[in-house]
Formats: structure tokens, C-alpha cells, sequence
């Protein structure tokens, strides 16, 4: 009986959306060079102005996930979906009208602060609506199933224009408006709404030492996976070139196998944490793991693209622990801040992609791609590993409580 909670409307909704948010999230990363190419620029302007864009969606990602985050607590889990679902739908239509990258990069922030709420929201609902007993399942089937708005949108760029691409997304996401009426509210929100408990307050985090040092472990073990997506995705045609492939390789396609990968491994990591009775145990196998396949990436002696993608795909695969992730941050909160905690950290660790795009654009001169690249994925996976040995084991936590 207690598995129907897996197939319940707002898990279904939260998956769907979930999917839809990981299309809009990446549409840009994958449609990157043949949009700025079509407005005239060349390979050299493309990786510059590339990175401003995208580091302007990323900056949207940390203030909205600040912003969504608040108001998850405040107003309810719900308020937040519907709310971020319109700004980012509204965005990514309005993209496929640019003709210049200011406004391209204007357009990318305000859709960046309509992602951030998505996949808070949609974790923290289903965190809280699934039993303890099975709680591992819940968050990890949703990622399972969103990470394949990744392949959804590389496809659509293949069959279509990277204007259409923009248009198609958006309207996936208006239409997930209509299922989201259907969807009902969180019961540990609705009964701690009763009660005059303070809630939304994103400065508790930083009210004492303890607890910023809490919040940022939070954010430091998740830094991994926007390494994997934000530097060896997104830039794939450059270490491509570093590692002396002669065919072009396709930074679209290497964040297709990456997702494809992190689809695997959240239906993986789940299951894996039920066996193991332990997040940590789960998300630090898979965190070691996805830290050799980085080195296998940089040095293995990659030669072709076909074995490159697989390594994307095995590289996301160890890094599919994001879902488990995200719960165990939802556990680690009471009720209060439960929303503002689950929706900020991904937002922060989304917005550290713009620190660690412009510390690989540094590494770059001296060090080349391939060693900028690894000095950085050591440094993000050494703070990782070591924040998630200081951070408390959650499994089995019991959730009706407040801050």
C-alpha cells in the first residue's frame, strides 16, 4: 500500500515538471553555438559571449532560487510552481525572438529565476508527502524521469531551428500549468501554516556559525554536478579539440549523454540508499566514482567521439545522486525552511557555475583545457567529498519538525 505514494498526482506533476524545468535549464547549453553562430559571430566570440550568457542564467538561478525559495515557506509549495513555471515559460518563448546577446542574456536571467523554483518545490512537496519508509524513492524517480527533458531537448534542436527549439519548451511549460491545478498541498505545510512559527527566514542560515557552516556543506557537496554539466558538457567541443580528435564533437550531445546518464543514476541512487540505510553512504560511492570518470575524461587517452560521449554517459551516471541529494537537504531542515532551504542550495550550487566557468577560463592560459580542467574538478570534488563527511546522515529522519 504504501508504494501507491510513488504514483500519487503531485509526484507525477513534480516529474513532468521536473522534465520540463531540465529542458529549459539546458536548452542554451545545447543550442549555444548555432544560435550565437546564426547571429554572425565567430568560434572565437561564440565561447566569449557564450560564457557571458550563460553565466547570466546562472546568476538568474541563484537570486530566483533565494526569491522562490522565501516564498515556498511562505506561501506554500504550490504558489511557488505555479509562479516560476509562467516566468520561465514566458522567457524561453521570448528567446526565440533575439537578435542580439544583451538581450539574449537578459532573457536567459529572467528564465534563470524562473527555474530555480522548479525542482525546490517539486522535492520538498514530494519529500513530505512520501512515507519514511520508502522516502529514498520518491525525489530519485522524479529526477529519473526529469533528467530526460535533457535528451528532449537536444532532439528538439536536431529536428528543428534553435528558435523552435526556445518555442517548444515554453509551451511545454504552460501546458504543465493545467495538470498543476489538480495538484494538492503539502499536509506538513498546511499544519505548520496554523501554527505562528516564523517561516521563510533565508537569514537563519547565517544567524550563527553552525549553521552557515551547515548551509554552505549543503552547497559544496552538490558543486560536482554542475562541474560535470557546466565545464566538461558545456564545453565539449574544446576538450575535444585539446584531446586531438579530428571529427568535431558537439557540446549539446556530450550534456544529452551527461543527463542521459543522471537519469540512470537517480533511478540508481535511490534504491541504493534504501539498501545501504544511508544518503551519505549512497551520494559518496557515486560522488568517488564520478571523480574517476572525470579523470578518465581529461586523461584516459580518449580518442573518438564515440568513446567520449560514453564517457558523458558514465560520468553521469556516478554523478545521479542529485535527487537523493535534494532530500537529504529537505531533511536536514524543518518544516519552516524546509522549501527555502531545498530551493536556495541547488539555486547557489547552479550559480557556482559562473566562479567555475571564469576559474576555467583562467586555468586555461596556463594550464590548457585538459589540466584548468582538472585542477578545477579536484578542487570541487575534494570540497564535496569533504563536506558531505561533515554533514549529519538523514536517513529514516523524522520530518514533522521546525527550525
Amino acid at each position: 500500500m504504501k508504494y501507491r505514494a510513488l504514483f500519487a498526482l503531485p509526484v507525477i506533476v513534480s516529474a513532468l515538471g521536473f522534465f520540463v524545468d531540465v529542458y529549459d535549464l539546458l536548452i542554451f547549453s545545447i543550442v549555444r553555438v548555432p544560435s550565437l553562430q546564426s547571429m554572425g559571430y565567430s568560434e572565437a566570440e561564440v565561447s566569449k559571449i557564450g560564457t557571458f550568457i550563460f553565466n547570466s542564467q546562472q546568476a538568474g538561478l541563484l537570486v530566483g532560487g533565494i526569491l522562490w525559495g522565501v516564498l515556498g515557506d511562505k506561501r506554500g509549495r504550490l504558489s511557488v510552481l505555479f509562479g516560476s513555471i509562467v516566468t520561465y515559460s514566458l522567457a524561453n518563448i521570448a528567446c526565440g525572438f533575439v537578435e542580439e546577446p544583451n538581450t539574449y542574456a537578459l532573457l536567459r536571467f529572467v528564465a534563470g529565476v524562473g527555474l530555480s523554483g522548479e525542482i525546490g518545490a517539486a522535492m520538498t512537496l514530494v519529500t513530505e508527502i512520501i512515507p519514511k519508509e520508502i522516502r529514498s524513492l520518491g525525489p530519485t524517480l522524479v529526477a529519473g524521469v526529469g533528467y530526460l527533458g535533457a535528451g528532449a531537448a537536444y532532439l528538439t534542436q536536431e529536428w528543428f531551428e534553435w528558435r523552435t527549439a526556445y518555442m517548444v519548451g515554453g509551451g511545454m511549460g504552460l501546458l504543465l500549468l493545467l495538470l498543476r491545478i489538480s495538484v494538492f498541498e503539502s499536509g506538513l505545510f498546511l499544519e505548520m501554516k496554523e501554527s505562528k512559527v516564523r517561516r521563510g527566514n533565508f537569514f537563519y542560515f547565517f544567524s550563527s556559525w553552525p549553521r552557515f557552516v551547515k548551509y554552505v556543506r549543503c552547497v559544496m557537496v552538490g558543486i560536482p554536478t554542475w562541474f560535470v554539466v557546466g565545464i566538461l558538457g558545456t564545453f565539449g567541443n574544446e576538450f575535444g579539440k585539446a584531446l586531438g580528435i579530428a571529427e568535431t564533437i558537439s557540446p549539446g550531445k556530450c550534456v544529452m549523454f551527461i543527463y542521459f546518464g543522471l537519469t540512470a543514476g537517480d533511478f540508481f541512487s535511490g534504491p541504493l540508499s534504501q539498501w545501504l540505510h544511508s544518503r551519505r553512504k549512497a551520494i559518496g560511492y557515486l560522488m568517488f566514482c564520478g571523480s574517476i570518470c572525470v579523470g578518465i575524461y581529461l586523461y584516459g587517452g580518449v580518442s573518438s567521439p564515440t568513446v567520449l560521449y560514453s564517457v558523458c554517459f558514465l560520468a553521469g551516471i556516478c554523478t545521479g545522486y542529485i535527487g537523493l541529494y535534494l532530500m537529504m537537504v529537505a531533511e536536514l531542515y524543518g518544516t519552516n525552511l524546509r522549501a527555502t532551504a531545498t530551493t536556495s542550495v541547488p539555486s547557489v550550487v547552479r550559480g557556482m557555475a559562473i566562479p567555475m566557468t571564469l576559474a576555467f577560463q583562467a586555468f586555461k592560459p596556463s594550464f590548457g583545457a585538459l589540466g584548468g580542467a582538472a585542477l578545477l574538478g579536484l578542487l570541487c570534488y575534494g570540497i564535496a567529498l569533504f563536506s558531505l563527511t561533515r554533514t549529519e546522515e538523514t536517513y529514516g529522519k523524522e520530518l514533522d519538525f521546525v527550525e
